[in-house]
């Protein structure tokens, strides 16, 4: 399962999108806007009335938690629910006019380890919802191991994961199960602290939570806290991963989600970018992770396994530094993915000549395929080959083939066949050569 974060606005607007069928005993009025400044904000509030009428709660939306703890979450001015539109506006500008520094840990109220600095671009904001403390409580799912777990507490906020082990009740269900035999165990779980009269929700809760959590394909989903009043349910934090290698089965289900760079890292290149789009498009998979773009060795390998395999390979006999890219091209793409992967490839390997004057090293890697057809796979690297061959001549590529798998004897008679008479060099093996020997052959000439 590949797990990919997305922001609380966006698990938020899913859970909305399928809430009738999920959640049919209860109303979410499902109240939210994200913006990235106060003119946005403003410009939201002409759409959305509740803005000017509601009293409101801001806070960052960048893939990151404890935001209460650093001291970013607006929900009172003089008093808690005290939030105007014009004082969210005013906080929202402030926030972002400069670099905040974050700790992700904290130990009580004290931060824990080095803070991360950036600029905050993302803000949620929605109505302060009045409640009391015993209407809070937490509930989240994730797979752990083989088995998919529910976590719920008769407590939420800041403070349940510090008192884990006392406060959380922990049910684990089998892939196997119905959903008669989960509702039987959900509800022969519920956290004993849960308030009598809240009892009969709360399991219709979790189990709908549970069905949304396993239906639509969420890798992790949290709700912490959700208020419980009656039949009306208010999601106050939430926190979700989905199962990317389910996206292109999933565009309807989750909409126009977005998978945003954490606070503090690193911006995805426009390449990476793109490669995960299409990645999210199909049934295959497609992974990209620029390491060193400068750097000379790049690999276009066939699988999750043989990816690892290569990178350390390359890294004990080369070194990481000569490394340029990680990631993997799998799962049967057709020969226009393979087209689009390989060309984006080329197009980073073809920018700059090596710094030191070496030639360039392409390897086009993998263990024996099981169901890929090589030859189609191949056709769509030659196609690639065709339209950069003039620039990769330039640049200095030398490159380096080792493959098996369902037709792997026509791909590999094609793809020599094509550089050859593109003028490329190449080099070529099958499954009679062991899997890495081509980088000790490429580092070796």
């Amino acid at each position: 399962m590949a797990q990919k974060a997305i922001r609380e606005y966006d698990a938020k607007s899913i859970l909305a999108k399928h809430w009738d069928k999920y959640f049919p005993d209860f109303t979410y009025a499902y109240e939210t806007v994200i913006v990235q400044n106060g003119s946005e904000l403003k410009k939201a509030a002409k759409e959305n009335t509740w803005l000017k009428d509601k009293k409101l709660v801001a806070k960052p939306d960048m893939l990151f938690g404890k935001r209460g703890k650093n001291d970013l979450v607006l929900f009172r001015d003089s008093k808690p629910g005290d939030v105007t539109l014009a004082k969210a506006v005013s906080w929202i500008d402030e926030k972002s006019s400069k670099e905040q520094s974050v700790y992700f840990s904290f130990d009580g109220d004290t931060p824990v380890g080095e803070a991360k600095v950036d600029m905050l671009t993302h803000f949620i904001v929605e109505p302060f919802t009045p409640h009391k403390q015993e209407e809070e409580y937490y509930i989240s799912a994730t797979c752990v191991g083989d088995a998919d777990m529910l976590y719920m507490s008769a407590e939420g906020g800041m403070e349940v994961e510090e008192g884990w082990e006392e406060k959380v009740t922990e049910v684990a269900f089998d892939i196997t199960e119905s959903e008669e035999e989960i509702a039987k165990k959900i509800k022969a779980n519920i956290p004993k602290d849960v308030a009598k009269e809240d009892k009969e929700a709360f399991t219709k809760f979790a189990i709908g939570f549970f069905k949304a959590y396993r239906e639509l394909n969420f890798a992790y989903l949290e709700i912490n806290p959700f208020v419980l009043q009656g039949k009306k349910i208010e999601l106050l934090d939430m926190v979700a991963k989905l199962d990317d290698t389910a996206g292109f089965m999933m565009v309807e289900e989750w909409g126009n989600v977005e998978y945003p760079t954490s606070f503090g890292m690193e911006s995805k290149s426009p390449e990476v970018e793109a490669i995960e789009e299409a990645d999210a498009k199909t049934g295959a998979s497609l992974k990209l992770t620029l390491l060193k773009p400068d750097a000379r060795i790049w690999t276009m390998v066939a699988g999750g396994g043989a990816s690892v395999v290569y990178a350390d390979t390359i890294a004990d006999l080369a070194g990481i530094e000569d490394l340029a890219n990680y990631g993997e091209y799998s799962g049967g793409p057709t020969t226009g993915e393979t087209k689009f992967y390989a060309e984006t490839l080329l197009d980073l390997m073809t920018r700059k000549k090596d710094a030191k004057g070496r030639d360039k090293i392409l390897i086009i890697g993998g263990a024996i395929a099981n169901f890929t057809d090589v030859a189609k796979t191949f056709t769509g690297i030659i196609q690639a080959f065709e339209n950069y061959a003039d620039k990769m001549k330039k640049i200095g590529i030398k490159i380096y083939v080792r493959r098996g798998g369902p037709n792997y004897e026509k791909g590999l008679k094609d793809i020599k066949e094509a550089a050859d008479r593109l003028g490329l060099y190449i080099e070529v093996y099958g499954p009679e050569t062991h899997v890495t020997d081509i980088v000790r052959m490429a580092l070796a000439k």
